[in-house]
Parts: structure tokens; sequence; C-alpha cells
């Protein structure tokens, strides 16, 4: 077992364990005294876990009791999130209970979300069943859901009480969603190591590293985290190729491309413009975009460059005139760029 400390404001430890599903009671007991557990997950997860969490839930004490809705980044909505409301009053939650978060990306922010507002806030423990929810999304306390004007423009900083990560739960994951974890893996090579961007270069079975290279992702986001908890600096390096890529999930309509795919096309996208700039050292797209190919992602989209500069626009790091742009000097290096949203598609336009 790898166990990962984050020093919050409210600390909590992420486990990092293949199999702790099956005793992820005994881990929410300890950080826990809660009466009652309400496993949140989707149509895709519960069928797959959601007994065997509720099993070692009910053998720890814990009176469950579970909320699913139908999976998919079109179900991260509020309307999701007010059924999670009347799921938690009508079972009697009080702010001395838990909620379990048990499925991807989507599941942790609404579960997350709701674990916040509910009653002012309730603890919450993550269980991320993707490899994008291991690497990234469970870890940091965004929660949050999406509105027609853009992704996770409504949510709130709330701290887990713990994460559990199971690398085993990715065997059930189909290529397409291994793939899209990896994108998110990808960015932590670009922004802050060196290494691990190398070890994805030079890696021919990239699944029987898989839980270095999770403990590895989760160091890196830990420590950024802890240096800036609410995003007012550093944290949004975080963000790398999520400003268009953002943009391009919107423009779907959040169908058709998922979310790792859309940053893998916004880190080559932006990279790219950074270099034609001389921003970003040489061949540096072109490294993101082969490793991007090597694990199955995109590395450009039909949607055209004028719809995806104008949706980039309502991105939550637009201020006044400008957006704030991660950029990378080179390969784990990386830094704000400001640009005037007057300038963004000539920025962009290489």
């Amino acid at each position: 077992m790898k166990k990962v400390h984050v020093n919050t404001g409210k600390p909590y430890d992420i486990f990092i364990e293949r199999g702790i599903t099956e005793n992820c009671g005994e881990y929410i007991r300890n950080v826990s005294k809660a009466k009652k557990a309400m496993i949140i997950s989707d149509t895709n997860v519960s069928p797959i876990y959601g007994e065997r969490v509720k099993k070692s839930l009910s053998e720890f004490g814990f009176d469950t009791f579970s909320f699913v809705f139908k999976a998919g980044e079109q179900s991260k909505r509020l309307d999701t999130v007010y059924s999670m409301y009347s799921e938690l009053t009508d079972n009697g939650f009080t702010r001395s209970d838990i909620i379990v978060a048990l499925g991807g990306g989507v599941t942790g922010d609404m579960a997350g979300f709701a674990a916040a507002t509910y009653l002012r806030g309730i603890d919450f423990v993550q269980i991320p069943t993707s490899l994008l929810s291991q690497v990234d999304s469970s870890v940091g306390g965004k929660t949050g859901v999406d509105i027609p004007q853009g992704k996770n423009l409504v949510g709130a900083f709330w701290q887990p009480s713990a994460v559990l990560i199971d690398p085993d739960t990715l065997d059930t994951l189909t290529p397409h969603f291994f793939a899209d974890g990896m994108g998110e893996v990808i960015k932590y090579g670009c922004i802050k190591s060196t290494e691990l961007f190398d070890i994805l270069e030079s890696c021919d079975n990239i699944k029987s590293i898989i839980d270095d290279i999770i403990y590895r992702c989760v160091s890196i986001k830990r420590d950024v985290v802890e240096r800036d908890e609410t995003d007012k600096g550093e944290r949004a390096l975080l963000n790398f190729g999520h400003t268009l890529g953002h943009a391009i999930e919107k423009e779907h309509n959040f169908q058709e491309i998922s979310h790792g795919q859309a940053v893998a096309v916004g880190m080559v996208m932006i990279t790219k413009a950074s270099e034609e700039k001389g921003i970003s050292e040489k061949g540096t797209a072109n490294r993101i975009s082969e490793l991007c190919i090597k694990y199955n992602l995109p590395v450009s989209d039909r949607i055209s460059l004028e719809s995806i500069v104008k949706s980039s626009f309502s991105d939550k790091k637009s201020t006044g005139s400008s957006i704030s742009l991660v950029v990378l000097d080179r390969i784990g290096s990386s830094r704000i760029f400001s640009v005037k949203k007057a300038d963004m598609f000539d920025f962009c336009n290489v």
C-alpha cells in the first residue's frame, strides 16, 4: 500500500492499494463516526462495485443507502444534485453522517458538491474508479457541476475525509476511458515532471506500472494543492490544456468527446501556439502530440478555432478583458501567460 498525506486546511490521507474497495468500510470507519453512509454512484459503476462497498460499510456499522444516477457528463448538473439532496433528506441524513462517492470524475465532483452544500457541509469520502479520477479529480477538494454556459462553473472547495484508490478497478475500464485518464497523466508530466514524461515516452506497457504512475500524479497534485488550496496561484498550472479543452467539450455539448480527449487536444493546440510565439522550447508540441497519439488520444478536433476561442471566454480562468493560459517553457516547466481576449484568436491561430 502507498499512502499520500494531504496537509490542507482539512488534512486527509490518500490510500493506494489493490483491493481496497473490498475493505473500504474499515478505512472509512477510521475517519468517521457516522451512523449513516450514502453511496453515490452511476449506472455504470454501481452494478460492478456497489454491493461490495455496501457490504464493507455494513460490516463496520454503517447504515447504508444508495443514490444511482445515469452515467455520463450530461448528468453533471444541478437537478441531479437536487435529487441527491432529496435522497439525503428523505433518509434523515444529518451533519454527522457521510457521503461515499463511488465512481469517476463526474460522480466525485457531484457527490462532493452535494456534501459541501447539504446542511452547509457534511463529510465525504472519494472512492475513484476511473484512471482520470484516480490521478486527478478525486484529489484536491474541487467539486461542482456544469451549466449550459460552461463546465464546472458552479462548485465549491470541499476536501474529502479520505481518498481510497483501488487500481484493480481499472481492469473494468474500456480502452476509451483508460485513454481518457492518460490525458491527465500526460498533463502532469508536461507541467511538473520531466521524469514522468520520459517514463511515459519509453514505457511499452503502461498498465504494468500504473500503481506507480498514480502515486506520482497524486503526489504532484498534493504538493500543488498544499501550496494553493483555493486556486489563487500555482494551482492554476493544473489547468494546462483545460481552457481550450473545456471549450471543446462545451462545443460538443459534453458528448462525442470525453474530458481527457479534449484536454489532449487543448494541450497540443496551446503548445503549438506558444511554441510559435517563442514561449515554448521548439519541438515541445510535437513531443506532446506523439505521446498523446501513443496513448490513443486525439490531437485535433473538427470544431473551428473561432468557436473554441469564443467558448473559452466563459472559462473560470477568464478575468475581465484577459484570459490566463497555462504554457510550457519546456517539458516539466510551466507558467501562467495572460492573453487579451481580443488577441486570443490570433494567439492560437498557427
